[in-house]
């Protein structure tokens, strides 16, 4: 599903269980140790998924261990994203000298839990949200609002090194799938709006969006 959230050149793998064996770097293996079973099966599907991206790539397997911030280090050269939740695992990848940042993120399909929609947003935003829920009911769009600025965070952080917080990126969906975030780190509050741009996919149970940065 995720790669009709792509651009060309971008390589991506997911699966929707654990059930195939998924064999871990001792790196990544030490990283899970103590971890609920559940947790590392997750774990060992999504760096599955990863290391074929790097196959699709022409690039030989790797540990990919969380740097700061969590995100995975990808080898010199490639940028890429992870993401998994229930029922769902992915990966993509990308050589770097044809994309500066990928961000993706999977979230189950229904509502957030109370509360947090006052924190991840603006006024202006919640005004804009509940707009599209009056025009189309059926779609969880806090949900992906949520998982949209998920993307946008893990696209920002590999490539800046910065913290970015929810409120700190106001985005609006487009009832066609596509999503428009204007950042205003307070780090820089002088630097030009950055904008990120990304799709998004919904069906009954998953909300996948994605964010591919040139």
């Amino acid at each position: 599903m995720i790669e009709r959230l792509l651009p060309p050149g971008v390589t991506s793998s997911e699966a929707f269980d654990d059930e195939a064996p998924a064999p871990l770097f001792p790196a990544e293996a030490a990283l899970m140790e103590g971890r609920r079973a559940r947790r590392r099966r997750q774990f060992a599907t999504a760096r599955a998924c990863a290391r074929r991206c790097l196959e699709a790539l022409g690039r030989p397997p790797v540990a990919l261990l969380p740097g700061p911030g969590g995100a995975p280090q990808w080898p010199a050269g490639v940028v890429g994203s992870i993401t998994h939740c229930d029922g769902y695992r992915a990966a993509v990848a990308a050589p770097a000298d044809r994309v500066a940042a990928l961000g993706i993120d999977a979230e189950p399909a229904g509502p957030l839990p109370d509360g947090v929609l006052g924190l991840i947003t603006s006024p202006q935003e919640r005004t804009h949200l509940e707009a599209l829920s009056s025009a189309a009911p059926q779609t969880p769009w806090e949900r992906i609002f949520f998982s949209a600025k998920e993307a946008v965070y893990k696209a920002w952080y590999p490539a800046t090194g910065t913290w970015l917080g929810f409120r700190d990126a106001t985005l609006t969906l487009s009832p066609t799938g596509t999503f428009r975030a204007t950042l205003h780190p307070p780090h820089a509050p002088d630097a030009p709006d950055p904008v990120y741009e990304g799709r998004w996919l919904a069906t009954e149970s998953l909300v996948i969006t994605a964010v591919a940065r040139r």
